[in-house]
């Protein structure tokens, strides 16, 4: 039931002479924005019409619907018609900056180890715009909630018990349509392994494969730091393959000789590329000739500026596992993903699955199965690609306006930008001048296993438009200081 706020003199106790000259609908997004954080203004509550609230204030109704546009925009609000604007999520809490301390440094002290996301994470900030991160105030909880009670009110009591290790029937249904419909993939339900997630999945692959024989998997250079951890977790070794403008150079894998390579192919993280048709070729000659293929099918529904692109997967089933997850899509939180293997893998990977965890928690995954065959996730996706459109153009802006030497790669799809910087400096040096001054960036040299030109990654999904433009600007005086 949605708590309906009752508009007058009083609401909030706004005082629009506290307004600057100019910046009224500013003002009053950030105090509206700061009531629904501090609970003054709850989730679920109604915000007044917008006419209403104008004349209250005094102000010309456009101020309140700008405002209103903008709290819209950061995913706290939603226009629902005549039930007027609702407040459907908080914003994220913001960490007051605190002067530079060896704790903020110590991220990026020395070469990352194993624990150098987790120390990035905790790290105290204003503003995060590290990969990876999507826009966590857009999750449908509406929609969750109602694909919730839809699957309880039909839950038989047995339904409460274990359930099968590779996931429930009715997820890896579901994930079998959306690959058909969105990747370009054909496979059985029975095929589908759901897993915590691409970096569960990958840590199953990397068992499996490790018990079979193979020691080498090859990676793109520069590739995700993430990705060599998990591998070399598992006693795998991970040769650089370079990546340029058209993607993995396959000429230079098969040199080699490695038995298996990992890739990102639809948006190559961290540069963006895309595998281009002959470099596909290439490497699916490779596979036929024995090579396995491991397909992270990284942000491949992202995409703004161009068509999608198929999924190796589908061109030659028999020589590439697959995995994808819905961590970008909803949030990471949810921890489901899936994995798809050639046939002879594929007894090895639910043996390693079952020894793992017994399989995902089943009431997420039904939930999840119930927001694909609705056509609800679907719509949440198309409500992203047009949020992510307007946030990846803000970053566009302020990195022109602040960066200007600067060269953006990967602009087309995604969640983030690779900006490499002109000059000597030190990338490491600074994302550190950047923490120090609350603003949260992974260096590109993390990323490589051979020297790469000074950059930085940059997530855009996470923040609105005005936060992008204020976290350039620290990142610029961050490289100012580091030169």
């Amino acid at each position: 039931m949605e708590e309906s706020i009752t508009a007058g003199v009083d609401f909030l106790q706004l005082d629009v002479g506290d307004a600057p000259p100019g910046g009224r609908a500013d003002w009053l997004a950030g105090r509206l924005r700061a009531a629904i954080a501090d609970g003054r203004v709850p989730v679920g509550a109604r915000l007044p019409a917008s006419r209403v609230l104008a004349a209250e204030l005094g102000v010309s109704r456009g101020v309140v619907t700008e405002a209103y546009q903008r709290l819209t925009e950061d995913g706290h609000v939603v226009g629902r018609g005549r039930a007027g604007t609702v407040v459907v999520a908080t914003p994220a809490a913001v960490v007051t900056r605190a002067p530079a301390s060896p704790e903020r440094v110590e991220v990026f002290a020395a070469r990352p180890g194993a624990d150098v996301f987790d120390a990035l994470r905790t790290a105290p900030a204003e503003l995060d715009l590290t990969p990876g991160v999507p826009d966590l105030a857009a999750f449908p909880r509406a929609a969750w909630l109602r694909a919730e009670r839809a699957v309880l009110h039909r839950l038989a009591p047995a339904d409460f018990g274990y359930s099968d290790p590779t996931g429930t029937p009715a997820l890896r249904l579901a994930v079998a349509t959306w690959l058909a419909r969105n990747r370009g993939i054909r496979v059985d339900p029975a095929e589908v392994v759901i897993a915590a997630g691409v970096s569960q999945a990958l840590g199953l692959l990397a068992q499996v494969l490790h018990d079979e024989g193979v020691h080498t998997v090859a990676v793109e250079d520069p590739g995700s730091l993430g990705v060599r951890q998990h591998l070399r977790n598992w006693r795998l070794d991970t040769p650089p393959v370079p990546v340029d403008a058209h993607g993995l150079r396959v000429d230079r894998l098969e040199a080699t000789h490695a038995p298996a390579v990992m890739l990102t192919p639809a948006h190559q993280f961290p540069t963006g590329v895309v595998l281009d048709g002959d470099r596909r070729r290439r490497l699916l000659r490779w596979a036929e000739r024995g090579g396995l293929v491991i397909e992270d099918d990284y942000d491949a529904e992202h995409r703004y500026d161009r068509p999608p692109v198929p999924a190796l997967r589908g061109m030659l089933p028999d020589r590439v596992c697959y995995t994808g997850s819905v961590s970008k899509l909803l949030a990471p939180a949810l921890r489901i993903g899936w994995v798809l293997v050639p046939p002879r893998h594929h007894a090895a990977l639910v043996a390693a699955k079952r020894m793992a965890d017994l399989g995902n928690a089943a009431l997420p995954q039904l939930v999840l199965a119930e927001l694909m065959d609705s056509g609800a996730l679907e719509r949440h996706l198309r409500l992203l690609r047009r949020r992510h459109v307007r946030r990846r153009d803000a970053m566009l802006r302020a990195v022109r306006d602040h960066l200007p030497g600067a060269v953006v790669h990967g602009a087309a799809a995604g969640l983030h930008l690779l900006v490499t910087l002109p000059g000597e400096v030190d990338d490491v040096a600074v994302a550190a001048a950047a923490l120090r001054r609350g603003v949260k960036v992974q260096p590109l040299s993390w990323h490589g296993q051979r020297p790469q030109p000074p950059g930085l990654v940059l997530g855009y999904a996470a923040n609105p438009p005005g936060d992008l433009d204020r976290g350039l600007a620290t990142v610029a005086a961050a490289l100012r200081e580091a030169t």
